[in-house]
């Protein structure tokens, strides 16, 4: 079964009395275990439909399934739920708390989102923390680091509750060319080993160039769609 389904998914904004239409009736599904890009340039819609996936917004209409659930009829606080158990997050900026070590910015999703046992938490972090190469850094806090660990340090943050989805906004664009090519191969190690779906929203082609599927939008629409022979269709 596909592991998001967009159906007729719209989202209008109204500031006022202006109405803006971010996205309009996108349609599409996404299998498990797939890379897929969605391009375009700014103001196109692919924040807008990331949040949607991420249930972090709702659709204005249309329906969206994520993983079998209707997202789009979920409550604030079963949609949070439904984020905390289902979905990780990578974002461009890290979003890494600073008062936390490496070790603790990792555990945190598994303090707040699962309340797992201690022993079951320090085993998944520590050996997360090694996947990304970032083991000998875990006592270290987010200042002492560079961008790039950073980046492996949120990509772990992201894997560390097991999610079947993570949703990634331009996670290559604060990084340098080998850094982010680092990254990129830390994710679709993790695509192959754990059956995570990545959904990308970027501009960076380096992202493009391993996506199995790229969805572009224009204007909110759902302008082409170019598959390599992996997962996902429309």
């Amino acid at each position: 079964m596909s592991l998001v389904i967009a159906e007729n998914l719209s989202k209008t904004y109204i500031t006022g009395e202006i109405a803006i239409d971010a996205l309009k009736g996108l349609s599409f599904e996404i299998e498990p275990a797939s890379f897929i890009s969605f391009v375009g340039p700014s103001g196109s819609g692919k924040t807008t439909l990331l949040n949607l996936i991420g249930c972090l917004d709702a659709p204005t209409s249309g329906t969206l399934k994520v993983s079998g659930a209707d997202v789009s009829l979920l409550g604030r606080k079963s949609a949070a739920d439904f984020r905390g158990k289902t979905i990780g997050f990578i974002f461009q900026d890290f979003n890494l708390l600073p008062v936390l070590t490496v070790y603790e910015n990792v555990e945190y999703p598994l303090l707040m989102v699962q309340n797992a046992p201690a022993g079951e938490r320090r085993s998944r972090v520590l050996s997360l923390l090694d996947s990304v190469g970032m083991a000998g850094q875990k006592d270290k806090y987010p200042d002492q680091i560079s961008g790039g660990q950073k980046q492996r340090v949120a990509v772990a943050r992201a894997l560390v509750t097991k999610p079947k989805l993570v949703l990634a906004d331009e996670p290559t664009a604060n990084l340098d060319h080998k850094t982010a090519y680092m990254v990129i191969d830390i994710m679709k190690k993790m695509k192959d080993e754990s059956g995570t779906t990545f959904i990308f929203s970027t501009h960076d082609q380096k992202v493009v160039g391993e996506a199995e599927t790229i969805y572009t939008l224009e204007d909110g629409e759902l302008a082409g769609r170019n598959s390599k022979g992996g997962n996902g269709h429309a």
